[in-house]
């Protein structure tokens, strides 16, 4: 083991004596260990590719950012459609349709879980156009409420210009006006299991080599009927803490996300993902005497980071696992879309 000690700043050792003469007995064992674990650890490394290195990195920074983000993503469902999320093409060859099951899970503001699930269909019409639709469930539990319902449902059409270049045209139908209440009071947006917005959707993708570039847009086009105002509850209530969004006024998003998969075999892939949300102008609300306010700092910039595992059961299904957390966030983010972490599991079967 006395091996392993070459040199340290610049005096060289033979043996433990020397060593010890040099750091003081109590500090040689430990000082034994640690050289034993880089030891270790560089052989190992050099063993290891730069690659698979780097996949490491970025799995522990997602799974252990959370520890140091308490605030974050903030996505009105535009970065989860299929045609913006990361994928092979080839992932439907040989396949017209394919129908995906999913559940999800995050934590939000104010002490608040979220739970959701989804069911998704998706379409090859021909070579060139396909068709989605997703219908999205939401539950939100905290500070003595649990609610559930429906939210919204997806539909869109994808066209591929080339092998390297696709459009994609949708809108998002509101299940809900978010007016939801709790005891006959009106809850906030972070309690509403949809935007209540009627939404445009456009986008495109494009794959340079092996990284995978997308840019989208997500425009309200009617607005919500939400009444909560804080000051409407008691001093003492945790509503106060709420943002008021009485006669909510929503403004768009743009989204960009970069991904780059990494084929680990012919059965795994792992793909981390940067996907900045820009909040195009600050969102508006109506106060107790009927003025309509702008809601300061919910303009801005979301940076979520994003590791996606996929995992081929078979040549007909797979399984897939995401995980989500912010970088950085918006001052202000009324919409109740913040989560400090999200994760997600998705079941897919091709036929």
């Amino acid at each position: 083991m006395i091996n392993l000690i070459k040199r340290t700043n610049g005096h060289l050792f033979y043996s433990s004596q020397d060593l010890e003469k040099y750091l003081g007995g109590k500090y040689v064992i430990e000082y034994l260990k640690l050289c034993v674990v880089i030891n270790y650890m560089s052989e190992e490394f050099t063993i290891m590719t730069n690659l698979r290195y780097y996949i490491i990195t970025i799995a522990l920074c997602v799974l252990c950012a959370d520890y140091s983000y308490s605030q974050g993503c903030s996505d009105a469902g535009l970065c989860t459609m299929n045609s913006f999320k990361p994928h092979s093409h080839d992932s439907t060859e040989g396949f017209d349709n394919q129908i995906k099951v999913g559940a999800f899970f995050g934590r939000a503001d104010n002490s608040i879980s979220v739970f959701g699930n989804y069911v998704e269909y998706n379409r090859r019409v021909s070579k060139k156009l396909g068709l989605d639709a997703k219908l999205t469930t939401t539950a939100q539990s905290g500070n003595g409420i649990t609610v559930f319902g429906l939210s919204d449902i997806f539909l869109n059409a994808n066209y591929s210009v080339s092998e390297l270049f696709a459009l994609t045209l949708g809108i998002k139908i509101p299940l809900s006006k978010a007016k939801g209440t709790h005891d006959n009071g009106p809850l906030p947006m972070d309690y509403q299991s949809s935007l209540g917005t009627f939404d445009l959707l456009f986008g495109f993708g494009y794959t340079y080599e092996t990284v995978q570039l997308v840019a989208a847009l997500q425009i309200p086009l009617t607005q919500n009927e939400n009444n909560f105002l804080a000051g409407a509850y008691p001093i003492d209530s945790r509503m106060r803490a709420f943002q008021s969004t009485k006669n909510y006024q929503r403004s768009g998003d743009v989204l960009f996300r970069v991904s780059y998969p990494i084929i680990i075999n012919s059965e795994f892939r792992i793909t981390p993902s940067i996907l900045p949300i820009y909040h195009l102008t600050n969102d508006k609300y109506t106060d107790e005497f009927y003025v309509e306010r702008e809601i300061s700092g919910s303009q801005g910039l979301t940076l979520n980071g994003n590791l996606y595992v996929d995992y081929e059961v078979g040549r007909e299904s797979s399984i897939q696992l995401n995980v989500g957390i912010p970088f950085m966030v918006r001052d202000a983010r009324p919409d109740g879309l913040t989560r400090s972490i999200a994760a997600n599991v998705e079941y897919r079967i091709k036929f």
